[in-house]
């Protein structure tokens, strides 16, 4: 009898080593890959588990309102979920979100990434995206990654982070 083994555990990305590419449509249907900010802007790529839910909702208002500090720390941040571009298009129009929305439907870019996995909600398990952020330099390499945060100050982590970075 043969018993099937548990799922692994994701592993993430290794930081000082380039961050996994990607190319995938945005909230507007074009397509986004990360080589396209190489040499122009930090990117914050922040992972979320499902658009207009309360807390996705915090932290993508979080990140709007804080477009300005972002950029004057050379970072653009980038939001990407497992919803589809339709969805993404709804949820940047309701909550006048200002920075580019990724659809990772069959979650190929959350597996690179180490973001999809087994969770835990009101005693189910499941497979989903575990809320994560990852800072990637100019350079096109991973500098950070952030897992443990509040989503209502998760931009105020953000900022804290590249500041650092910057110094």
């Amino acid at each position: 009898m043969t018993t099937a083994a548990a799922p692994k555990a994701p592993q993430h990305p290794k930081i000082g080593k380039l961050a996994p590419a990607f190319s995938l449509l945005d909230q507007n249907g074009a397509k986004v890959s990360l080589k396209d900010y190489k040499g122009k802007a930090a990117v914050v790529l922040y992972f979320y588990p499902k658009a207009m839910t309360p807390g996705c909702t915090v932290q993508a208002c979080g990140l709007r309102d804080t477009k300005a500090e972002l950029e004057k720390l050379g970072a653009v941040a980038i939001g990407m979920s497992p919803d589809s571009v339709a969805r993404l298009a709804k949820f940047e129009d309701k909550h006048d979100l200002n920075f580019t929305l990724l659809s990772d439907e069959d979650h190929a870019v959350a597996d690179k990434y180490g973001v999809w996995g087994l969770k835990k909600f009101m005693g189910k398990e499941f497979m989903g995206l575990i809320r994560t952020t990852f800072i990637i330099s100019k350079e096109g390499k991973l500098v950070r990654i952030m897992d443990k945060f509040k989503t209502k100050t998760h931009h105020d982590d953000v900022i804290a982070a590249l500041t650092e970075l910057n110094d």
